[in-house]
């Protein structure tokens, strides 16, 4: 029994170890979806810009969007706003806005210094929407197909970068099959 006990640690750190090595080489923005090739899940939620006017996943239906979930309290979404007014004034990108445990004022105040690339914006203080999406934080972003079907998830910033290499190819493929 004593010998089991002085190899324990070499065991436990060897399981540790092996633990850690897994997530090597893994990209952090890529999270599964269990969403991926399902339809955008049912919702009623107020409108950003018109307090009492209901939106639902009809919103999606017709065109590819990209819905970008976003707060004024998330500073990584200050940090993507000016890709994303490029994408949308420069490209031409439909971006649906989810504003995701915010206040309307303070979404109000966002919009305000720094211009809104939203075509909508469906307004989640609850975070209901954003938890049946499986929304970790903000900021993320998905591409939806013209029917609504949910077809890519990126956790973390739009960038250039990001929009020439992974979502570009996801809503090309998305319209070709539309």
């Amino acid at each position: 029994m004593k010998r089991l006990t002085l190899f324990l640690p070499l065991i436990l750190a060897l399981g540790i170890g092996i633990f850690l090595a897994s997530g090597i080489g893994k990209d952090p923005t890529e999270l599964e979806s269990a969403l991926i090739g399902k339809p955008v899940p049912e919702f009623t939620l107020e409108n950003l810009r018109e307090p009492g006017e209901s939106l639902d996943r009809s919103l999606f239906l017709g065109q590819v969007s990209l819905l970008n979930v976003w707060a004024e309290w998330c500073p990584a979404c200050w940090d993507e706003h000016d890709d994303l007014m490029w994408l949308a004034n420069e490209k031409g990108v439909r971006i649906v806005g989810l504003n995701y445990k915010d206040q309307r004022e303070n979404a109000f105040r966002f919009l305000g210094r720094l211009g809104d690339p939203y075509q909508t914006i469906i307004f989640d203080p609850r975070g209901s929407l954003g938890f049946d999406l499986g929304v970790y934080g903000a900021p993320e972003t998905f591409v939806i197909d013209a029917e609504g079907i949910v077809r890519y998830r990126h956790v973390g910033v739009v960038n250039e970068r990001v929009w020439k290499e992974i979502l570009l190819p996801v809503v090309n493929r998305a319209e070709r099959d539309s």
